[in-house]
């Protein structure tokens, strides 16, 4: 029979395949002999191998079962990834130190040359004292240092002329402010809301506008003080014409005297239900002593004179106005109304219980600012204007992310140091910036200028609100009758175009 071989049994190469027996052939027997327990041995190695594999499968086993018991036992620490517009937006809400609003108050300061508390404003040609002002002010003679400004003129070099009256355009041209300009005048000072620097015959110190009102005992309706009898308007002619309507008028002045006596003009007034105030020209706001002596007195005013006096009322019933002469005949009748119904009468001077419109205390406030410093303010404001045009590379806004911060200034009217006001461009609009303007006043405590000269009844408490808020430079006309935005748009356009944009804010 033949046997199979396996290959590292063959013979060699000269030994014949069949043949039954030969010397040689002894070893192959023996390790035929042995193969059995060769083929055995491989099969106890194969399978201590398949033994092993399952070993290490098992072993994979326990090791991933010990990575999930650690991973559920310990947190696995979470990776946040920071988008770097909510960045921008987190530096501007604050919650990150160094934030646009720092940076901006870092990099917009500025070091003016001059510092007005050492080196006052100095206004030659007038001696007086100023008790107190926000900015250095100084009046007189300094023959050792150039003043700022001068009365008068001719104009020179470097100083500025300033004219100051209190008179009416009609008798005095030169006060018209257009003429004032072309004679060289830099400063103008009258009585126009226009000018730079109003200087009214308002004031709450002056007058005791909120005096009680006293009952009406005189025999006449209404009283007149008129000594001027060349007036250049209608005033005499229009006393005559309520005359001829039956309107009884005590007359204390030179014109039309019927009334004898030297009396105090307030204390006489507040006998009367209406006091005559007429002016000696009708020129905008050219509003003197006459009519606010009659709201002293709780007398009612009937105007001749300023056409727009209605921006003077302290309630829009609390005044007659005779506009033209032709209108006297209407005001005699209201006149006469108003005399027999206690009612109606009492409803025109509501005001003196309730308290003037907003308005009229923004426009007294004005005074409680000395001119002389309001004088001071402004020139030593040009100054700063014309250094600062100097600086152009401020930066004035703050970009991170989708956010833009805008850095802007606002002071008090009657205040020189500008305080800084920070807008996003997420919230540009007029509310968000009414309502920054507020929170960084009341985040200083501060004390409107006002609050000493008012009357105690008027004075409020601690709450600040907010009438007016407008770019500085305006007139007090423009601030307080006829500037506005116009939207969100326009004050948007505004705050982009005007790097950091000034204003000035009136509280009431």
């Amino acid at each position: 029979m033949a046997i199979q071989r396996f290959p590292w049994a063959d013979e060699s190469p000269g030994s014949s395949i069949g043949s039954s027996s030969s010397i040689s052939n002894v070893p192959n027997r023996k390790w035929r002999n042995l193969l059995p327990l060769f083929v055995a041995l491989v099969f106890i190695i194969e399978i201590c191998f398949l033994g092993k594999l399952d070993v290490a499968e098992k072993a994979n086993s326990w090791a991933e079962t010990f990575y999930q018991f650690t991973a559920s036992s310990w947190p696995t620490p979470k990776v946040v990834v920071v988008d770097e517009a909510k960045l921008g937006g987190l530096v501007n809400e604050g919650f990150v130190p160094g934030g646009c609003e720092e940076w901006l108050e870092r990099e917009d300061s500025l070091q003016y040359s001059r510092d007005f508390r050492d080196e006052p404003i100095l206004v030659r040609g007038r001696d007086q004292t100023v008790k107190s002002c926000s900015v250095g002010c100084k009046f007189g003679n300094d023959h050792n240092k150039k003043p700022d400004a001068a009365f008068g003129l001719p104009p020179q070099d470097g100083i500025a002329s300033v004219l100051q009256s209190m008179e009416s355009a009609q008798y005095y041209p030169q006060n018209n402010i257009t003429l004032a300009r072309r004679k060289g005048y830099d400063v103008v000072m009258t009585t126009s809301l226009s000018s730079d620097v109003p200087v009214g015959y308002f004031s709450w110190a002056e007058y005791d506008i909120m005096a009680p009102v006293q009952p009406k005992t005189a025999d006449a309706v209404a009283a007149a003080f008129i000594s001027n009898c060349a007036a250049r308007n209608f005033r005499l002619q229009a006393l005559e014409a309520l005359e001829r309507a039956n309107i009884s008028i005590d007359s204390y002045g030179s014109c039309h005297h019927n009334k004898g006596g030297r009396v105090d003009k307030v204390e006489a007034l507040k006998r009367y239900n209406f006091s005559l105030a007429f002016e000696n020209s009708n020129e905008e706001d050219y509003v003197t002593e006459k009519f606010f002596q009659s709201l002293v007195a709780g007398s009612i005013p009937v105007v001749v004179g300023a056409p727009n006096i209605q921006d003077f009322a302290p309630s829009p019933t609390s005044l007659l106005h005779i506009k033209e002469l032709k209108d006297a005949e209407s005001v005699a009748k209201t006149m006469k109304y108003l005399a027999e119904n206690p009612i109606a009468y009492n409803a025109s001077l509501r005001w003196k219980f309730e308290g003037p419109s907003d308005a009229f205390k923004a426009l007294v406030d004005m005074a409680a600012v000395h001119s002389s410093c309001r004088l001071c303010i402004f020139l030593a404001t040009r100054i700063r204007e014309r250094e600062e045009r100097k600086f152009m590379k401020r930066p004035c806004k703050c970009t991170r992310g989708t956010e833009t911060v805008y850095h802007v200034y606002v002071r008090e009217r009657g205040r020189f140091e500008m305080d800084s006001v920070f807008l996003r461009s997420s919230e540009l609009s007029l509310q968000a910036f009414e309502s920054a303007v507020l929170a960084k006043f009341k985040s200083v405590k501060h004390v409107p200028i006002w609050k000493e000269e008012r009357p105690r009844v008027l004075r409020g408490g601690d709450e600040l609100k907010l009438h007016k808020v407008y770019p500085v430079g305006l007139t007090e006309r423009q601030a307080l009758y006829s500037f506005r935005f116009n939207g969100d748009t326009e004050f948007k356009n505004y705050i982009e175009s005007h790097p950091c944009a000034r204003f000035e804010v009136i509280f009431v």
